[in-house]
Formats: C-alpha cells, structure tokens, sequence
C-alpha cells in the first residue's frame, strides 16, 4: 500500500483495511467480491476530501453540467443515476498504450486513482459500470463496498495487463451498484463467443429491483474487442451478446440497460445490430445532439505513435420504451481536453466517462 500523503489518512486507513497479499493474487475465471460485511463505513464526504490532500498539485477537476432531456411526463420516483467508464488498466497505461503527449508522472497510480474515485463521487452514481479494471481488489472493491455498493468483477481470461511487468492482475469489466436502492435477483458472468468460440471479451448482466418502485431491469456492462480489422469479430461478439440478453430480459419483458466500450463507431455493423435490435434499444447520447440521432463527437481522444485518435467508442443503450432519459453529462469539450490530449495530469483516462439518470415509464404495461 502506497501512503496517500504526508500523514497517515483516512484514505490510507481505509485500503490499508481491506488489503491482503491473497485477495490480490487471486487470477480465477469468475470473481466476486470478498466479505467486506465487518469493515466500517466510509462517509463520501471523508473520502472526496483525502481525495483532494493527494490531488492538491494538480489541476482541479474540469467543470461538466447535466443536460436536461426530460420530457412534459414527471416521474414518480427518483432517477436511476448510471455511470459508464473505461477507466483505462493502469498496466496498460503505463506499459502498453504509448500516449506520446502524456507525461508519465500524471500516469502515476497513487494520484491517478485518487482522480478515478474523485470523478466517480462527484456524480454520485446509483450503479457504475467500468472497463479495464485492474486494481479491483486493492482498491475499488474495498473502497466502494464501504460506500454501499454491492461489487462484481469478471477479468479476462488472457488479459494483456498481465503481460506487463509488476503488473496488478488481469483487467476486465466491473458492475456496482447499490445496495440500498436495489434488490440483486439474479447474475451472469458471460464470455462472449465470436464465430463459435470463446473470446478474450467478456460482460456482466444482472437483473435488479428498485427498492422504490418494485420493478425489475437488468444492467450490463461489456467492453469489446478492440483495433481496426476486427469489425467482423466484434459485430458476432455484440449478436452473442444480444442473444443472452434476450434470454436473460425474456425477450425484453425486463427493461434493460447496456454499458460499454464498444471499440466501434456508429458506422459499424455491431452499433446497427444494436440499433435495430428486437429488444428495441436507443443509444442515450444520442438524445444530446440537436435532431436527437447523432452520436457524440468523441469518447476517447488520445495521441499515440501512429497519430491522433479521435473516436466514439463508448455507449449507453437502454429500453427505449420501458425507460425515460431525464438528462445526461455533457462531455469535455476540445478545449478542456487540450492540445496532448487525454490522460492527462487534469483526467486519468483516455475514455470519457459517461452518465445518465432514467426514469421509469408511467406505464409499466406499455409495450416494448
């Protein structure tokens, strides 16, 4: 564990608690979290507070605002509050992605987690679905279970963090959301298949109940194959997807929300198939662009060797009938960005995280 300041801190306290040399190494095909039933709580406040002490040399946080997408109908219940996040692999980051413009102390683990959890309490997410985890049992289990969320974790199976060296584990999809206001019904871990066989890529799926209203909704979380020429493969990875999503949703009698990096743009086959899929789904950002049908500019935007990346990989589809958008984060804009791009020493991914609050339909018998 790496001392989070000059003085021991409520922070360093807290990991310090929830550490173990076994619950690191522990590499099995399917994990959950470890029992954190006995550990204290952690007030939020606390936390975003020793967040800061260690961020103190770098610039503050960029300032983003919530568009409103709400329509005349009010609802009768609290929004679901849903974070999507590729929070990039720190193994990655540091030894594989060659982010030419970015300086590699603002890649540094002590301070770059602390950015992570400092975005992730700002929005103050109901569920949080993340990509490229790699530090979940040393840092977002332990912390997040403290904050109230019950926490899954599903790595890859051959996951490339692993090739890199003092690496922390194998990364891959993590889902929380919390326990307060959601009932757990039921889970799966899939690895998705592409052409018959098993993939590198994986998804969580839970189905969930609203404590406040009763009603039931599956969250998902995936993040598929990446790169250029693998349009074919990711397309047959979403149609695996989609295919177990039916089955779990029963043909989309369970409204249902999907977070991901896709890797592909809305040019590619696999947006369309998601586009027209049978369980009637809608891309949320969407609802931010002036018509309502255009993707955002940008969700990564990254210099590499090879040249400047600007791309939107990343969504957040939900049942277009069953649920409301009520409103969603607007996203950096060029300027906050800057010239070198992302990460950067003001955010600590290459991916922009993305948030939306849904609503329920008024009418739970409305057909999807």
């Amino acid at each position: 564990v790496c001392s989070m300041g000059n003085s021991t801190s409520r922070l360093y306290s807290a990991l310090a608690k929830t550490l173990s040399s076994s619950a690191v190494s522990q590499h099995q095909d399917c994990l959950e979290q470890p029992d954190s039933a006995q550990l204290d709580p952690i007030d939020p406040k606390d936390l975003l507070e020793e967040c800061q002490i260690v961020l103190q040399k770098r610039p503050p946080r960029f300032q983003r605002d919530f568009v409103d997408l709400k329509k005349n109908a009010a609802s009768n219940h609290r929004p679901i509050r849903v974070m999507q996040w590729n929070i990039l692999a720190q193994a990655l980051g540091e030894g594989k992605d060659n982010f030419v413009q970015c300086p590699m102390e603002a890649l540094k683990w002590e301070e770059r987690k602390c950015l992570i959890l400092e975005e992730i309490l700002a929005y103050k997410p109901d569920i949080l679905c993340l990509q490229e985890v790699d530090h979940y049992f040393d840092t977002f289990e332990p912390l997040l279970s403290r904050l109230g969320y019950q926490c899954t974790f599903f790595p890859k199976p051959w996951s490339p963090c692993l090739d890199v060296e003092q690496n922390n584990g194998p990364d891959g999809c993590a889902l929380f959301f919390l326990k307060d206001r959601f009932e757990l019904i039921n889970s799966a871990n899939i690895r998705l298949t592409a052409m018959k066989l098993k993939t590198n890529q994986v998804a969580i799926a839970q189905t969930l109940k609203c404590n406040e209203t009763g009603r039931l909704f599956c969250i998902a979380v995936t993040h598929l194959k990446a790169r250029t020429g693998w349009e074919r493969f990711r397309s047959a990875q979403g149609r695996d997807l989609l295919q177990n999503l039916k089955s779990i949703t029963q043909g989309a009698k369970i409204p249902l929300i999907i977070c991901g990096d896709f890797n592909a743009e809305p040019t590619e086959e696999v947006y369309r198939e998601f586009s027209n899929s049978s369980l009637n789904l809608n891309s949320a950002y969407k609802l931010l662009s002036p018509d309502g049908q255009s993707e955002p500019p940008y969700t990564t935007w990254k210099i590499r060797p090879s040249g400047e990346c600007r791309h939107t990989l990343d969504y957040i589809w939900y049942s277009q009938h069953a649920l409301n958008v009520n409103s969603a984060l607007g996203l950096l804009t060029e300027e906050q960005i800057g010239p070198n791009r992302l990460p950067s020493f003001n955010y600590p991914s290459d991916h922009l995280s993305l948030v939306c609050d849904f609503s329920f339909n008024q009418d739970p018998d409305r057909l999807l």
